[in-house]
């Protein structure tokens, strides 16, 4: 069969299905011809192209992130290769495993005024696990080179912590030559790993402790889905002495867990904020939401922390640290849970009454409020199908997410590693091409702006439906404390002018529906979800200043 002539490409693509790689997305170019061909001509290996590096970055992650295996990237020398750069960041950060490849000149053409040259070597190095650098030759000793280099970033991707790789390959010469070769075998070097688990007596010591702790706490922020780790915590949330606290992106639910942690906090007031604060924490997942959380911890800090995570280096958000599990949490708590016992408390049902009184006024609140974000999203989220996939960009629709509890989702994510706008639509794109769910992203409208490339793809289909915050343009600044109280808020931190959602709309081949008020809003959304022929944008305008009103009113409404 006819296949690109570099052996060293043929070999890397063999390599890559053989660790499991089972998606790639293509960036056009030329320099990177025998990679585009070796990688089309592979048919285990489903492929998309995508023009744009920057999206193409954020749906490889989108598709990582959601199937939970390793996902391709291939790109042309020279900038190409910096536009994945947010995502790869994000990717670090979330510990997904993205193999960037990236086509190279040949090392004596750098820095010698040849087109589309830059130093590529080590560009991604603080964002990526590893950068390999493969030999531009194909002789035996070159080859056996290659394919040690290409096996190891194909296993440091994915073993112990998963995180990006980045392989540069320097090609050269006759780039599109194509010749008849035989299916590529090279040696795929297994990589064996003893499962890891505490000891028996570590797990009976951990146990022992939560057992004799009169309030422990547990946080649980920004995870996949996991039914292990889901039936451990749903355990431990028994106990009398145990309250677990999960963010929207913990994708852990129970009726025993406090699911709206910002709701609950503002109802305690300060004086007696160190009643409920925990003695003994523990912490799970990616980076928290909640800054209002991340106060509280810090300045009750608990007797004891542990932190449970299979990470690179020690993690101490709270900066109460005591004790590091470098360990899967659903493997070390399906340990440790059994073993714990109850004790005489009344931690548990003390957050869960204010629980209680959270919601009530929470719900009055939302009730009486004129129109604003915060009622579009009581409507938006009592309305969103059962087992549909929702996706939240960074700013205002995460933090509104955090108020309300949708426990019908499949799973909630966001780009939570570095927090940036930047990507939202076009990760959210990618985790939809890997299953058949109905996938919905709800998004500002900076962010919806700062991504639009995601619907230049075509690559959406009726599955996929996008919800635009339309509230002027960095509505969360009026509220954050800092940006809020300076004179150039609307001039530096908010855009003025209004997306072109429709046109953006029409122009990319969605159905566009618009709502601007809570009773067309309340007519519209079954229509937007029941679209089946085209996917689907729906516009929700709010006003700017009454919704930082309102909002802050809510976060105040413990002292009124």
């Amino acid at each position: 069969m006819e296949n690109t002539s570099y052996t060293i490409c043929r070999q890397l693509v063999a390599l890559c299905l053989s660790h499991g790689v089972r998606r790639v997305v293509l960036s056009p170019g030329s320099r990177n011809a025998p990679l585009l061909v070796a990688f089309a001509r592979e048919k285990a290996i489903e492929h998309l192209v995508v023009v744009d590096e920057r999206v193409a970055g954020f749906i490889a992650l989108g598709m990582a992130t959601r199937s939970g295996e390793p996902v391709a990237l291939v790109c042309t020398s020279g900038t190409a290769l910096l536009n994945y750069a947010p995502a790869v960041a994000e990717a670090y950060y979330r510990h997904v495993p993205l193999i960037v490849i990236s086509a190279d000149r040949p090392d004596e053409w750098i820095d010698q005024d040849d087109s589309q040259t830059i130093r590529q070597q080590g560009v991604l190095g603080a964002f990526v696990k590893q950068s390999y650098h493969l030999p531009a030759h194909a002789d035996d000793t070159s080859l056996w080179y290659a394919r040690r280099l290409i096996n190891d970033a194909l296993l440091q991707a994915q073993t112990p912590c998963s995180a990006p790789v980045h392989i540069n390959v320097p090609l050269g010469g006759s780039l599109c030559e194509v010749t008849d070769v035989a299916p590529e075998k090279p040696v795929c070097i297994e990589d064996m790993r003893p499962v890891q688990q505490l000891s028996p007596a570590d797990a009976a010591r951990l146990a022992l402790t939560i057992s004799g702790t009169r309030k422990v706490m547990i946080l649980a922020t920004m995870a996949a889905p996991s039914p292990v780790l889901q039936e451990a915590l749903s355990l431990l949330a028994k106990l009398p002495q145990v309250v677990v606290l999960t963010e929207s992106i913990a994708n852990m639910h129970d009726d025993a867990f406090i699911p709206t942690i910002d709701r609950v906090l503002t109802v305690i007031d300060n004086s007696e904020k160190s009643d409920f604060a925990p003695q003994l924490l523990i912490t799970m997942g990616g980076s928290p939401v909640s800054r209002m959380v991340k106060e509280f911890l810090r300045r009750y800090s608990p007797a004891e922390h542990w932190r449970i995570g299979n990470e690179p280096h020690v993690i101490d958000t709270m900066q109460s640290l005591t004790c590091r599990l470098q360990l899967d949490a659903a493997s070390v708590l399906s340990q440790v849970a059994p073993l714990c016992t109850p004790l005489s408390s009344h931690y548990a049902m003390q957050w869960a009454d204010r629980e209680i009184v959270a919601t009530a006024l929470h719900n009055r609140v939302v009730d009486t409020a004129p129109w604003c974000d915060l009622r579009a999203f009581a409507s938006l989220s009592a309305a969103i199908p059962s087992d549909t996939v929702l996706h939240l960009s960074n700013g205002t629709s995460i933090r509104y997410a955090q108020l309300f509890d949708t426990p019908q989702v499949a799973a909630s994510y966001c780009n939570r590693g570095v927090s940036g706008i930047d990507g939202s639509t076009s990760t959210a794109l990618g985790a939809s091409m890997v299953d058949d769910a109905m996938h919905l992203l709800i998004t500002g409208d900076m962010s919806f702006g700062y991504d639009t490339g995601a619907l230049a793809t075509g690559l959406a289909t009726p599955r996929f439906k996008i919800v635009v915050i339309d509230n002027g343009g960095g509505g969360i600044f009026r509220f954050i404390k800092g940006p809020s109280d300076l004179p150039e808020l609307e001039e530096c931190f908010e855009v003025k002018h209004r997306q072109p959602i429709e046109g953006y709309a029409h122009l990319h081949g969605f159905r566009y529906f618009h709502a601007d008020s809570e009773d067309t809003l309340k007519d519209v959304l079954p229509q937007f979800f029941a679209e089946s022929e085209q996917p689907a944008i729906l516009a929700i305008t709010t006003p700017n200043e009454v919704n930082a009103t309102v909002l802050r009113h809510y976060m105040r409404r413990a002292r009124e």
